[in-house]
């Protein structure tokens, strides 16, 4: 349900290749989570991590604008996690939303199938 990819960058470049990409392709990045620094506020210490959330209006709508759709805005926006391991290298993780989708089917499927597909090439130039 979840996949993991370790990037061709380190952290702050692969966030930095990451949102150039989706800015590239009509996406929008909507905030990106520092979850370190949330941590840190918090008296914990952990590796670099943040979540980078992001739309593609166009797909959204098509969920939003939509009583019997809206339902399934709890998987808007796209995430996806930015992280290291303890071993140096830096990951990306996200939900495979394209396999989540079909077990509920019509638009609903049709739209993050869409959407997942269109990240996984955004990531295609950012993973190894």
């Amino acid at each position: 349900m979840f996949i993991e990819n370790e990037s061709k960058y380190n952290f702050n470049e692969t966030i930095e290749k990451l949102s150039e990409e989706i800015t590239n392709t009509g996406w929008k990045i909507i905030t990106i989570h520092d979850l370190q620094e949330t941590m840190k506020k918090n008296g914990k210490e952990v590796n670099k991590v943040k979540v980078v959330e992001s739309c593609n209006p166009n797909l959204a709508y098509k969920i939003l604008s939509l009583d019997e759709q809206r339902i399934y805005s709890n998987m808007l926006p796209c995430r996806v996690s930015i992280f290291e391991k303890t071993d140096g290298n830096t990951y990306i993780s996200r939900m495979n939303i394209d396999l989540f989708a079909k077990q509920i089917g019509g638009l609903t499927s049709e739209v993050m199938s869409e959407a997942f597909h269109s990240v996984e090439k955004i990531l295609s130039n950012i993973i190894k």
